[in-house]
């Protein structure tokens, strides 16, 4: 998405002694062995039963045992905020995490709040280690007992960081945040399995209905997947990110009728729906999960809205949450940019709806005869992170890149005709220029949907794109078809390796080379990186666009002036085939692109603020 106004391997010290040896006769490699990790707990009166050392308050009172909220075990806690007046409230431990070890932060959490909102965040709890931001909850994260939080910190092993939480309240109506039970593990390094994304090979069969102008659909859909990991599945997560357009008292997106499983609660401001397995699944077991789906599409020209007669319905089907090395991933929706973090799975979509109106999807889509005046339009797509459609009367005209793309475009009232076969010569022009610097395009199709009162300017899904008559912004959407559509990324955590490599395909298309661009650059806070996550970019959000676009294409730019073009054009395209319908992590990028020089990049990445 485009904001307004636009929008490997780790090579260890060791291998690299043995390469140098194998190269080099009579050179011996030699490293030290690394230390075993000795599993121990970190955090010191974690259950807050010892006093307050060696915790930092920000008042006393904060570490309590006073009466109006209760432990998780034994007496103490921690109450954060809970004054109904403005308010913050800060805690915080330094700890040393052992070089060589694998670390997980848990804690316990209960949220009370006299709010009634179930839309809006007024009272916040922020978790922190070191630098980073791990989780932010609200208000809309009440309950009514306390749940248990994890996350892996294993990459700060080897630093002393400091373990922070954050609360801040609002002039009126209290939350309190209560924590109990905190705990920094460690352990030996990875177990195989434990960072293995899953659940996995999602196959999606969705049947839907649409009213008679497109802007509510019922149905059902199933989802068949496989758990790839060494660690049981006993429960999955839906997200349903189109809740985040209504409230959770009248959801736009509702499932109903769950077969395969046991619906559990609705979290994070009801986009997140957990699912109890009957049995938990073992590695390579496969399953699967029905449930009726009804989607009522809001008024506004949105990725999910409508705009006069026409719908966008982006991100309504409810898909799989990843887990991995983390936990589950159940970040909050952005508005900002994308919170989207998907497997490549395969869909089929079987959409009944008027035959006056036009139903451009992802995938490949057939039209067959319906009964009283409705057509039936059946989209299939392989290898794809999420499925997004429109429905309208739009007006439509049909292209072939001169690479052999089909593409349609299909315009709301108000595009001139004129405006719409520039955007058609566009499309076509770009999916070839992205498909020969990193691969071919590989979806059959690509649909457009063009609307100049799009707020947030263009946004991408597989096969389909949402832009305005704007030949730079529709060569990026149709870029991302690379950057995230192919080559995934956590777009919470890491929206640089999306958005950034996107911006400057959209720049080599465009025939620009960012000559001296990174003179431009001036960054607003010593806290400020490329590879910020959007958890900080919804708290800067003047920031975003400038930082990972501007400055990530930039280091790029300056990225390929260091290591010369054809090693540039040769790391993308073999990075993009390595990671073809898989994910990409910075860490792993990184790696790539030292192996691609001989040049050290260490101080490359630090000038640039490329972390991770």
């Amino acid at each position: 998405m485009r904001p307004t106004p636009h929008k490997a391997i780790v090579t260890s010290a060791l291998a690299v002694a043995a390469v140098v040896a194998a190269l080099l006769p009579g050179t011996t490699a030699t490293a030290a062995e690394p230390t075993a990790c000795a599993p121990a707990q970190l955090i010191g009166n974690g259950g807050f039963e010892n006093g307050t050392s060696p915790w930092t308050q920000s008042s006393t009172g904060v570490i309590t045992s006073r009466s109006g909220q209760s432990a998780h075990g034994g007496s103490g806690f921690a109450w954060l905020d809970g004054t109904g007046t403005t308010h913050t409230d800060t805690l915080s431990q330094s700890v040393t995490v052992p070089a060589g070890c694998a670390a997980t932060l848990t804690f316990w959490l209960h949220v009370d709040t006299a709010e009634t909102t179930s839309s809006t965040a007024y009272d916040k709890l922020t978790a922190k280690i070191g630098g980073t931001t791990l989780a932010s909850y609200s208000n809309l994260d009440k309950n009514t007992g306390y749940v248990k939080k994890s996350f892996d910190v294993s990459a700060f092993a080897g630093q002393t960081v400091t373990v922070a939480f954050t609360g801040t309240e609002d002039s009126s109506l209290q939350t309190s945040f209560v924590l109990d039970d905190v705990a920094l593990d460690t352990s030996a390094a990875t177990t195989p399995g434990d960072t293995t994304r899953t659940p996995a090979a999602p196959t999606y069969t969705v049947s839907l209905t649409s009213n008679s102008t497109g802007t509510g659909w019922t149905g059902h859909e199933s989802v068949t997947f496989t758990n790839a990991s060494s660690t049981a599945l006993s429960e999955i997560y839906l997200r349903l990110w189109d809740n985040y357009h209504g409230t959770c008292s009248a959801p736009p997106i509702t499932v109903s009728n769950l077969t395969g499983g046991t619906v559990g609660a609705l979290s994070v401001a009801c986009t997140a729906l957990e699912v109890a397995l009957p049995t938990p699944l073992a590695q390579g077991q496969s399953t699967t999960i029905g449930f009726d789906l009804g989607i009522t599409v809001p008024s506004g020209a949105d990725r999910f809205g409508y705009d006069g007669a026409f719908s966008m319905i982006g991100n309504a089907l409810p898909v799989l949450a990843i887990r991995d090395g983390s936990g589950w991933h159940l970040d909050p929706y952005t508005n900002n940019g994308e919170s989207f973090y998907s497997l490549a799975a395969d869909f089929k979509v079987t959409l009944d709806h008027p035959s006056s109106l036009l139903v451009p999807a992802t995938g490949t889509s057939v039209d067959t005869p319906g009964t009283s005046g409705r057509t039936v339009t059946t989209a299939t797509a392989a290898k794809v992170r999420d499925f997004a459609w429109a429905a309208g009367p739009f007006s439509k005209i049909s292209g072939t890149s001169p690479g052999g793309v089909p593409i349609n475009i299909y315009s709301v009232s108000g595009i001139s005709s004129s405006s719409a076969q520039s955007m058609l010569s566009t499309a076509k022009s770009a999916v070839d220029a992205h498909a020969g610097r990193f691969g071919a395009y590989p979806y059959g199709e690509l649909d457009a949907v063009i609307d100049n009162n799009f707020w947030f300017g263009g946004m991408e899904y597989p096969g389909f794109v949402l832009d305005l008559v704007s030949t730079t912004a529709l060569t990026h959407e149709i870029g991302h078809q690379w950057w995230y559509g192919i080559v995934g990324d956590d777009e919470y955590n890491s929206p640089w390796l999306d958005e950034a490599f996107t911006d400057y395909a959209t720049d080599l298309a465009q025939g620009l080379t960012g000559t001296n661009c990174w003179n431009n650059v001036s960054w607003a806070s010593s806290a400020e990186k490329i590879t910020n996550s959007m958890a900080y970019w919804d708290a800067h959000s003047s920031r975003y666009s400038t930082v990972v676009y501007g400055y990530g294409k930039c280091a790029l730019h300056d990225l390929r002036r260091l290591i010369g073009d054809t090693a540039m054009t040769n790391l993308l395209k073999s990075y993009a085939s390595s990671h073809w319908y898989g994910v990409s992590t910075t860490a792993e990028f990184k790696a790539a692109a030292q192996a691609a020089t001989s040049t050290d990049l260490t101080s490359f990445w630090t000038t640039h603020r490329i972390d991770g």
